[in-house]
């Protein structure tokens, strides 16, 4: 007589090697789910130098006066997402992919650096850091939402994960 199906044990075999799979790509998946966000926010983050970079242009390599950010999206306040807003293709330009609720609530997942509002960018300061854009911050991520922590955008337009600054003596 031939047999036709499966033994309970083959299945339970078959069962536990698929929860042990599970185990092992779940979090490798969220991991690299949460790495494709943070590379999306970083390109975010460069979209808005460009859109900043056009506003230099517009008013004589000065940096707009604005506010850090704002609580609601009733906030009259000058921010970033209301200032650069016409230098931008859609408001979603200020929401980071990982962000679930700063965007729906301000109107944008951003910080701007307000030590900076009004400079020109030849003259740039911050933690006595002069003449090195590469250091000074200009837009950051409200929250870390990110495995690397939070991203910023640098007056020289790069964007980065790594924090590049510190206090100078």
């Amino acid at each position: 007589m031939k047999r036709t199906g499966f033994t309970l044990m083959e299945i339970l075999i078959v069962l536990a090697v698929v929860a042990t799979l599970a185990g092992i790509g779940i979090p490798l998946g969220k991991s690299v789910l949460a790495k494709s966000r943070e590379a999306a926010c970083l390109n975010q983050l460069r979209s808005l130098g460009v859109a900043l970079e056009s506003y230099l242009q517009d008013h004589n390599q000065i940096l707009p006066n604005l506010a850090m950010g704002r609580s609601s999206k009733s906030d009259p306040s000058p921010v970033l997402e209301t200032v650069l807003l016409p230098y931008v293709e859609t408001p979603d330009a200020f929401k980071c992919p990982q962000d679930s609720k700063e965007f729906e609530k301000s109107g944008s997942s951003y910080f701007w650096n307000h030590l900076q509002s009004e400079l020109p960018v030849s003259r740039l300061v911050f933690f006595g850091i002069n003449d090195r854009p590469d250091k000074i911050p200009l837009i950051s991520d409200k929250e870390a939402w990110h495995p690397s922590g939070t991203n910023f955008l640098y007056a020289d337009q790069t964007s980065s994960n790594r924090v590049r600054f510190a206090a100078t003596n």
